[in-house]
């Protein structure tokens, strides 16, 4: 399941992820980014990833597409999660990121407001 975050505003979106992601949950969501891309042209995006969540294949893929083709209407990406091993696997990505002109950074789940802050806050 993806739910929108209260915190969402403007040009930045935060969603929390946990469950079972199909292609139709995944196809509702790219319509949501899609239609603040057109309203906003880029977008700064807050996911926090809570306990399990399962990807089915069709929706990785389509996300994954999505994602290629948006990069440029991309700003931020703030991940948070309690996982080391996903903090350290952003940490890696961040460089790359910026050459595709995103700041990525992850944050622990006890640091959620500094997580807002962060993707609110304009780009340097």
């Amino acid at each position: 399941m993806i739910k929108m975050l209260p915190e969402s505003e403007g040009a930045v979106i935060g969603i929390a992820v946990s469950g079972k992601i199909d292609a139709a949950e995944e196809n509702k969501w790219i319509a949501v980014f899609d239609d603040l891309i057109e309203k906003h042209g880029s977008i700064s995006v807050l996911v926090v990833l809570e306990g399990q969540f399962n990807i089915d294949l069709d929706a990785a893929y389509t996300d994954l597409k999505w994602t290629i083709k948006h990069i440029k209407n991309m700003t931020k990406i703030a991940i948070v999660s309690n996982s080391k091993i996903l903090g350290w696997l952003v940490a890696a990505d961040s460089p790359f990121g910026k050459l595709a002109g995103i700041r990525e950074k992850h944050f622990d789940t006890s640091d959620l407001a500094k997580a807002w802050c962060w993707v609110k806050a304009p780009v340097e």
